[in-house]
């Protein structure tokens, strides 16, 4: 190889930069799609709200049905200032729907820690969906975030190193909810309703957190997204191309 041949140094701090550029790029647009799917801190604070709201109330006075529509009422609250911001909604909708059945489940049976259990019940069943469909070849982390990524379900037959990542996060959420899980209903049946409430509150973030920053991981190191929504944009421009060239000729 010549002088001629060899890379300079300049080329060579281009390529690193171009490189580091790249990976930057890949890891902004993980986290903002995670934060558009979570709902990012504000999201947490509205999950958060309501089951502090309620065992707050009720550690101080005992008043179930109090502790129950204060919840209800703070989760309609947010949905009402996303509305009027024109905000979306699908986090704060979700937290109304959690804390109107947790209401409906306590009023039924009249023991206040029932308002927590659709919430541990939904909490075991996301858990068991996230190891199931990794088992199953469909990891359901891939099913959530592919649609915003824009590449659909690209990544099941033609970027492996992309679901291997998201069966990879799909463990992860997995094993984290179960983990939580193993802690919330021992104490549903043990427990007083303030102990399980503030330790349902404590557990509301750092797993969330914690399996979020996994998932960060994971996919930050992954392959790119296939956007099959700017292959279907090319195919069709280039569909159109082909029937307007005669006409053209």
């Amino acid at each position: 190889m010549t002088s001629l041949d060899k890379p300079t140094t300049t080329d060579q701090d281009d390529h690193g930069r171009h490189d580091h550029h790249d990976a930057a790029a890949a890891k902004a647009v993980t986290e903002a799609a995670l934060f558009d799917a979570f709902g990012g801190v504000r999201g947490m604070v509205e999950t958060v709200l309501p089951g502090l709201l309620f065992v707050t109330i009720y550690t101080i006075n005992k008043d179930m049905h109090l502790s129950a529509l204060a919840a209800l009422g703070v989760s309609l609250l947010l949905v009402a200032v996303r509305l009027v911001r024109r905000d979306t909604v699908k986090h704060a909708f979700s937290g109304v729907f959690g804390v109107a059945f947790g209401v409906v489940f306590a009023m039924m049976t009249g023991n206040a820690k029932d308002f927590y259990l659709p919430g541990m019940l939904y909490t075991l069943g996301m858990g068991l969906a996230y190891i199931v469909t990794t088992l199953a070849g469909v990891p359901l982390i891939g099913l959530i975030l592919g649609p915003i990524f824009k590449e659909n379900l690209s990544w099941r037959t033609r970027n492996p190193g992309r679901k291997k990542a998201y069966a990879k996060a799909s463990w992860a959420w997995g094993l984290i909810l179960l983990g939580k899980c193993a802690v919330l209903f021992p104490l549903y049946w043990w427990a007083d309703t303030e102990q399980l409430g503030w330790v349902l509150v404590a557990l509301k973030i750092p797993p969330f957190l914690l399996a979020v920053y996994l998932t960060w991981v994971f996919l930050a190191k992954a392959p790119p997204p296939i956007d099959v929504f700017a292959e279907m944009e090319a195919r069709e421009a280039a569909e159109k191309a082909a029937r307007t060239a005669p006409h053209d000729a």
